[in-house]
């Protein structure tokens, strides 16, 4: 989020023809929940035209990334990992520490698509998990930065945004916000 170290999300994983709606939506909750940046494997390249369209109608800044070496990606990051697996520790119980790491560098989050290389688990500073139930990688990531940010997120200002939905109590309205200017 601005004026805080990157928060990048890593979709490590994509089953074409499977995952499809799910790596998008991975993307649109990383961007709406405070994430600066999203990177996806090659196989998962038709996705970022999604989410880069969102963005710039919505607003940003977000950015979406193709990398062939997702592995790599993880190998060679430069702060705090965190990994978002049912099998980790309550993330109750980690936040204060992983708010902490993240205060002072970037902080990669990595979502699987299907069974994550044992590595991930090795690398990873923070193996959380929001339950320990089976559960959705969507839902894992969205509870994992709202606690992260503490709720900050929800009240992000979105740049360069051309429209923007007005809150209502009943029914839907989007307005194009070169039509107020």
């Amino acid at each position: 989020m601005q004026d805080e170290p990157p928060v990048v999300v890593l979709r490590l994983g994509h089953r074409p023809g499977r995952d499809e709606r799910m790596t998008t939506h991975v993307g649109l909750t990383a961007r709406a929940l405070g994430a600066d940046r999203l990177v996806l494997e090659d196989a998962a390249a038709g996705r970022k035209e999604t989410v880069t369209d969102i963005t710039d109608r919505f607003g940003g800044p977000f950015e979406v990334e193709v990398t062939d070496r997702p592995l790599g990606r993880l190998r060679s990051w430069d702060g705090a990992i965190a990994h978002l697996t049912m099998y980790g520790q309550p993330v109750q119980d980690r936040e204060d520490e992983i708010r902490t790491a993240h205060r002072d560098e970037p902080l990669l989050v990595v979502v699987g698509a299907e069974k994550v290389p044992f590595e991930v688990y090795e690398r990873a500073d923070f193996n959380v998990g929001v339950t320990n139930q089976p559960h959705s990688e969507i839902a894992a990531l969205a509870v994992f930065l709202d606690r992260l940010f503490e709720g900050r997120e929800l009240d992000r200002t979105w740049e360069d945004a051309e429209k923007r939905v007005v809150p209502k109590a009943a029914g839907k309205r989007v307005v194009d916000l070169d039509d107020e200017a």
